[in-house]
Formats: C-alpha cells, sequence, structure tokens
C-alpha cells in the first residue's frame, strides 16, 4: 500500500456512523474497530481518509444488514491539507465495502472522490465518477 502524501487528520471515530457510498446494498455503517491501528491506552481508535476499519451494516438490504464488512475511508468533512498548500473538504463522510485484497464490492461509486484514494487504491479509483 502507497503512503500518503497529504496530511490526513484523523477525524473519526469508532462509533461514527457513516454514508456507504457505493451499490452493494448496505447505506449506513458504523465504525467498530479501525485495522493497523496501534494506540494508547483508553484513546479511542480513530481515522481519516484511506484507512481502512471493520464496519457493521446499520442499514441496506436485508442480507447485508448485521454484518461485518471491511470499508475504507473515501471522504470525510474535515479538510485535508495538501503538499501545495491547498485544503480540501467534503460535504459528508463516506465509505466503500472492500474485500481482503483492497478491491470493492460494488461495481459504481457515487461521489467525488479525492486523489489520496485514487493513488492508493486504484481499483475504487477506475470506479470513481469523479477523482478531485
Amino acid at each position: 500500500m502507497k503512503a500518503m502524501q497529504s496530511t490526513i487528520p484523523r477525524a473519526l471515530v469508532t462509533g461514527s456512523q457513516m454514508v456507504c457510498s457505493d451499490n452493494t446494498g448496505a447505506r449506513l455503517v458504523e465504525i467498530v474497530s479501525v485495522d493497523r491501528y496501534h494506540g494508547v491506552r483508553r484513546r479511542q481508535p480513530c481515522m481519516g481518509v484511506g484507512d481502512v476499519a471493520t464496519v457493521s451494516v446499520k442499514k441496506g438490504t436485508p442480507d447485508m444488514r448485521r454484518k461485518l464488512e471491511k470499508a475504507v475511508v473515501i471522504r470525510q468533512k474535515k479538510e485535508i491539507r495538501r503538499p501545495n498548500g491547498i485544503r480540501l473538504s467534503f460535504e459528508d463522510n463516506a465509505m466503500v465495502l472492500i474485500n481482503e485484497r483492497g478491491e470493492p464490492k460494488g461495481t459504481e461509486i457515487k461521489g467525488p472522490v479525492p486523489r489520496e484514494i485514487a493513488e492508493r487504491f486504484p481499483k475504487i479509483a477506475s470506479m470513481a465518477t469523479i477523482i478531485v
């Protein structure tokens, strides 16, 4: 997995609910745990754009609900600072469900995807409608 070039603030904690922005059947997901997070005692695990988490599907089709899935954050409201000084923020927090190899489970992604995700997850970039 390629390293992030931008400064990504980790603004999403466990328990955060957000929109699932693909066509897998899940509409609302909740973060259960953050993968590859090694924190401090009693600190809430946090994540930002490009981080992978285990999520629970809260709303969606009956066969998707109450299942644990892997997902990656593709948008967050808290601004991202790029090396050239531009600050980028989105209207909502959104995730995309992925499999074990980091490939998306759905076939299309609704809404914009930042360039940082496109560099790190090329399959997600190929399905995105807009890359910012």
